[in-house]
């Protein structure tokens, strides 16, 4: 069985994440601990406690779903004896996830992480002014269809300087576009007239992977150029190359590429499949990838482990696997 470890993407937070893991395994709760000195604050408690509109801010969110998704990662070596390095042939993340692969592949330390996530936050949010940019689910279209869509919806608009582009490629006739409130809206108009399922308006603070989002992404190149990244142990399969990456360098300029560029997230679902990856473990908070990839890749096991039992369970799976 060929498995490639996935983490969550913004969206799957919830308050209480995390915390079971931390009162059950120790070295979950040094993830936490090393999170919050490296942040200076208390971010554990604000994912434990709430409230939920402080943890759901970007800022807040991204390195919280990273602390998660790296906690449940240490639980499953340390609780079932899951060594990532052996056992897994690729890593890939939903956006913000790829900092969490590189994390677990040893590319990235979890400080680096942690601090980077928080900038890529904050950045993003200052990109574009509250209320002026939108993103919106389309489902039942293509990415083909659905590109098409965005591309016009801006070119109809285009003397108020709207922009609208596809942004999450994730599988199974969900397609997210992103851009100014005004072509997004023409758009879901244009989605509904070309037979899409249903259009609907995503509750996000500002439009992410579309052009608009260029300022973070130059605060990112800033920021990526005085951290160490080195070779993931697996490969890191990139959002915007929907293949496999090892080289430093070129990881360093897909992450920058990462924050205007779409998240080749059915594509990159399809490069693992095709490489042999029969068994895709996403890891953190949520079954949001588990769902999708179930409806991109026809006859593969997808598992999530987020909780003290899903380590157990897996724990299970795998001594009964191992007798047979």
């Amino acid at each position: 069985m060929t498995t490639a470890l996935v983490f969550p993407g913004q969206g799957s937070q919830s308050v209480g994440m995390g915390k079971a893991l931390a009162e059950a395994f120790p070295a979950a709760r040094e993830v936490f601990e090393r999170v919050d000195a490296a942040l200076s604050q208390k971010l554990s408690h604000l994912m434990f406690e709430g409230p939920e509109s402080e943890l759901t801010l970007t800022a807040n969110a991204q390195p919280a779903l990273m602390a998660v998704s790296m906690a449940a990662l240490r639980a499953l070596e340390t609780g079932a004896g899951f060594r990532v390095a052996k056992e897994a042939a690729f890593v890939a993340g939903h956006s913000l996830g790829e900092y969490s692969a590189l994390c677990a592949a040893g590319a990235l330390s979890l400080e680096d992480a942690a601090r980077l996530l928080r900038l890529r936050g904050e950045a993003m949010q200052k990109a574009v002014a509250v209320g002026e940019g939108a993103m919106a689910a389309i489902l039942g279209l293509d990415f083909g269809a659905a590109t098409r869509i965005a591309t016009q919806a801006a070119s109809d608009l285009y003397l108020s300087g709207a922009i609208c582009a596809a942004a999450n490629d994730n599988g199974g006739g969900q397609v997210v576009i992103s851009g100014t409130k005004d072509a997004v809206e023409r758009a879901m108009e244009l989605a509904k007239l070309a037979g899409a399922k249903r259009a609907i308006l995503l509750p996000v603070s500002a439009p992410f992977h579309c052009p608009l989002m260029q300022p973070a992404a130059l605060a990112m190149e800033t920021a990526l150029k005085d951290v160490k990244i080195g070779r993931p142990r697996p490969p890191l399969v990139a959002n915007v190359t929907a293949s496999a990456v090892a080289d430093p360098k070129e990881i360093r300029q897909n992450l920058v590429a990462q924050v205007t560029g779409t998240v080749r997230w059915r594509e990159s679902v399809d490069y693992m499949s095709a490489k042999g990856v029969t068994r895709f473990i996403e890891v953190g908070a949520g079954k949001v990838l588990a769902g999708l990839i179930k409806r991109i890749a026809d006859g593969v096991a997808a598992i999530s482990v987020g909780t003290p039992a899903d380590v157990a369970a897996f724990k299970t799976s795998a001594e009964t696997s191992t007798k047979q």
